[in-house]
């Protein structure tokens, strides 16, 4: 009899542990902090687009200086015991934060400038529009947008590994994907929900 109660209060207790480890939840407010703040050390590293009427443009609107932004991404900031945090600096994120940094300043931003490429629905990065790039650049577009992409899926992925739970990914990459479009500059090109082409 003894060793059925003790038997029974061992399933017990493996059960109540297992619950509590099911219903870990995706920390969804944590995540769009840390995602804004990556985005923005991405996108405000590249030049704004020289306005039309030849009028120099307003700067950027930023949180902070440059280097305090990346302090806040790399050291994240204190919460309260009982609000989730979630892990975003890796070796391989900030491997990958670096490559996006330069491609963005010497590629991706004068492209999204003119219309060319775009942000797409599922956090990534498309050619919207292949007549605005001279035919001998073409390959070489291409050819940034796919490590770009390649780099994004990486990060995604990489952050849901870093915080232990793969199964995140999805999430995550919702979260950027909405960050990218929300930190979009004015006239650059985003898909809606539905896929279709809208400009900022």
């Amino acid at each position: 009899m003894r060793k059925l109660v003790y038997g029974l209060l061992t399933m017990l207790v493996v059960a109540l542990v297992g619950c509590v480890t099911i219903n870990v939840y995706f920390p969804e407010a944590a995540a769009q902090k840390a995602a804004d703040q990556f985005i923005g050390t991405v996108i405000d590293s590249a030049p704004a687009p020289a306005s039309k009427d030849n009028e120099p443009s307003p700067p950027a609107k930023k949180d902070g200086q440059p280097s305090a932004m990346l302090l806040d991404l790399l050291i994240p900031a204190a919460y309260a015991a009982d609000t989730p945090n979630i892990r975003i600096q890796t070796a391989t994120t900030e491997a990958i934060h670096g490559r996006m940094q330069e491609r963005f300043r010497s590629t991706l931003a004068p492209l999204f400038n003119s219309g060319a490429v775009g942000f797409t629905r599922d956090g990534l990065v498309a050619v919207r529009d292949a007549a605005k790039v001279p035919l001998d650049q073409r390959a070489g577009v291409n050819a940034a947008v796919a490590d770009e992409n390649r780099d994004r899926e990486a990060l995604y992925r990489e952050v849901a590994n870093a915080n232990n739970h793969p199964e995140w990914e999805s999430q995550i990459r919702a979260t950027f994907a909405k960050g990218w479009i929300e930190r979009a500059r004015a006239g650059w090109y985003y898909q809606d929900p539905s896929g279709a082409w809208k400009q900022k």
